[in-house]
């Protein structure tokens, strides 16, 4: 793999507090993404972690050279991790997932194929490994509200597994929460969005940081969405940092 200034695929992942996951994540991903005829880079922001993951990450990223990491001072939320992911990323595709190895990166080689003719290419978890009454039954009411006040119909808005052409999402001025609606947002700058489906896989190691609530904070912020997405891509709206960095790696 070229450590070249050219990069085609940026792949950006928040955690926190992933000690079990980070490096079988790493060791999963890198395999996936060694095998594309693309330039990588893998972008892990460590959002205020408690346990070892950092420590993990230093390891893995001194045998590596297409990771690099960032290190928040505190927990700042994922939407903060993914900003400051999309801030880093040098790649004309910018992938996004999660770091708890429920996102599966062997779907990432079709997501890209898909998104040589689309501006963001979102996965479906459509047989969904989690709790169905607290966790998937919520979810599908919070995206068909989502679809219709956004005009974006989408059968997982919450799928963390997603492919942006960079100049759709780079630009984007989030507040936090806003990760929910990366593809309403993005819409404005990019029209061409399709869906497909993706394998999703129980948590095996640590805690899920997600709950009911989180569906009832999203049709609450639903109210504002118009006003959240025009203020994403208007030049008027102040650049506020949502996040603060302690240290970067690679």
């Amino acid at each position: 793999m070229s450590t070249s200034s050219v990069i085609d695929v940026s792949v950006v992942i928040p955690l926190r507090d992933e000690a079990q996951n980070v490096v079988p994540l790493h060791a999963e991903l890198s395999a996936v993404l060694r095998r594309l005829p693309l330039r990588y880079e893998i972008i892990v922001i460590d959002d205020g972690s408690r346990d070892e993951t950092f420590q993990h990450l230093v390891r893995l990223q001194g045998g590596d050279p297409t990771l690099r990491v960032i290190r928040f001072t505190r927990n700042f939320g994922q939407t903060s991790g993914f900003a400051a992911g999309f801030a880093a990323a040098r790649g004309r595709w910018i992938i996004t997932m999660d770091g708890d190895l429920q996102n599966d990166p062997a779907d990432i080689p079709r997501l890209l194929t898909l998104a040589e003719q689309h501006d963001v290419v979102c996965g479906w978890r459509r047989q969904r490994k989690d709790a169905f009454l607290t966790r998937h039954v919520p979810s599908v009411i919070a995206n068909r509200l989502l679809g219709w006040v956004s005009g974006v119909p989408l059968h997982d808005n919450g799928c963390s597994l997603k492919v942006f052409r960079a100049e759709v999402v780079k630009p984007l001025k989030l507040r936090p929460g806003m990760h929910r609606f990366l593809p309403a947002l993005a819409s404005q700058l990019g029209s061409r969005i399709t869906e497909t489906e993706v394998h999703h896989r129980a948590r095996q190691f640590g805690q899920s940081k997600y709950g009911l609530s989180r569906t009832f904070r999203v049709i609450a912020d639903l109210v504002h969405l118009r006003r959240l997405m025009r203020a994403a891509v208007d030049p008027a709206t102040p650049d506020t940092p949502i996040y603060e960095i302690a240290e970067t790696l690679g």
